[in-house]
C-alpha cells in the first residue's frame, strides 16, 4: 500500500501564482532531492524559507516542494511573505516606495512572527494564520486559523526571508538564484497588469535596489542549504550545498 496523500494548505490571500506545470525530468529529479532532504530532518514541525532575487521562481519552487511532501504523507501549509506587509492606508508613515524604504520598511515581521512563525514552532499551538493583510484587497484575514498538525511542514518563500528578525525560525534554507538583470525582466512583465509601464522601473529602481542592500546587510547565502540556479526552468542546477 502506498503512502496517503496529506493536504497543502494555501493562504486566503488573492496575490496568487499558478502552480508550475511539469517541465522536465532534471527539474522533477532537483525537486525531489530537496523532498528527501527537507523530510530526512525528522517526524515533528518543519520550517522552510525560500528567497532569491524577485520573480526567480520561489513561489512557484514552493508549490512544488509542497505537491511533493504532502504527496508523501505530510500536511503542508503554504504561505508568502508578501501577505505579511504592512497596509497601505499606513504608508503616510514611512517611505516604502523607494528601493530602502522597501527593504526596511515595507514588511510587517511583527505579524509573520505573531500571526505564522511562533504557533508553527510552538508544540502547543494548534492553529496559526497564513495570511496577515492581503496585498492586493487589503482585506485581513489574520484571524482566520488555519489547522496545524503536530508534523506540519511550513513553506514559506518571499524576499528578506533570512532577515535577523525571522532568520532563525528556518529548519531548512533554500536560495534560488538569477541574474539581477533575469530578475528585472521576468518581474516587469510578471507585473505588468498591474505596473503597466512603470513595471520595469519599479523593479529596477525599487525592488532590485532593496534585494541588493539586503545582500550586503545580511549576507544569507553563506547559512543557506541549498542554492539553486533557476535560470531555466527545465533545468535549474545545484550551484551550493553549503551545510549538511
Amino acid at each position: 500500500m502506498g503512502t496517503e496523500r496529506a493536504g497543502v494548505r494555501h493562504s486566503a490571500s488573492t496575490w496568487h501564482q499558478p502552480h508550475p506545470p511539469a517541465a522536465s525530468p532534471e527539474r522533477d529529479a532537483l525537486v525531489d532531492d530537496t523532498v528527501k532532504r527537507i523530510l530526512a530532518l525528522g517526524g515533528g514541525r518543519l520550517m522552510v524559507g525560500i528567497d532569491g532575487f524577485t520573480a526567480a521562481g520561489k513561489t512557484s519552487f514552493g508549490h512544488e516542494l509542497a505537491e511533493r511532501i504532502s504527496a508523501e504523507g505530510r500536511p503542508v501549509l503554504r504561505a508568502t511573505l508578501d501577505d505579511f506587509k504592512k497596509p497601505w492606508k499606513d504608508r503616510h508613515l514611512y517611505d516604502r516606495e523607494s528601493g530602502e524604504g522597501y527593504y526596511r520598511n515595507a514588511y510587517d515581521y511583527e505579524a509573520v512572527r505573531r500571526l505564522l512563525l511562533d504557533p508553527c514552532r510552538s508544540p502547543e499551538a494548534a492553529s496559526c494564520a497564513l495570511c496577515g493583510i492581503d496585498p492586493l484587497t487589503q482585506r485581513d484575514h489574520s484571524s482566520e486559523a488555519t489547522p496545524l498538525a503536530h508534523d506540519s511542514v511550513l513553506i514559506v518563500d518571499g524576499v528578506f526571508a533570512f532577515r535577523p528578525e525571522i532568520d532563525a525560525y528556518w529548519d531548512f534554507r533554500v536560495w534560488l538564484w538569477v541574474d539581477a538583470e533575469l530578475s528585472v525582466l521576468r518581474g516587469a512583465e510578471r507585473d505588468q497588469n498591474w505596473a503597466g509601464s512603470d513595471a520595469e522601473s519599479i523593479h529596477r529602481d525599487r525592488y532590485l535596489v532593496a534585494e541588493r542592500l539586503y545582500l550586503r546587510e545580511v549576507d544569507p547565502l553563506p547559512r543557506m542549504d541549498l542554492v539553486i540556479d533557476n535560470s531555466t526552468f527545465a533545468a535549474p542546477r545545484v550551484v551550493g550545498r553549503l551545510q549538511g
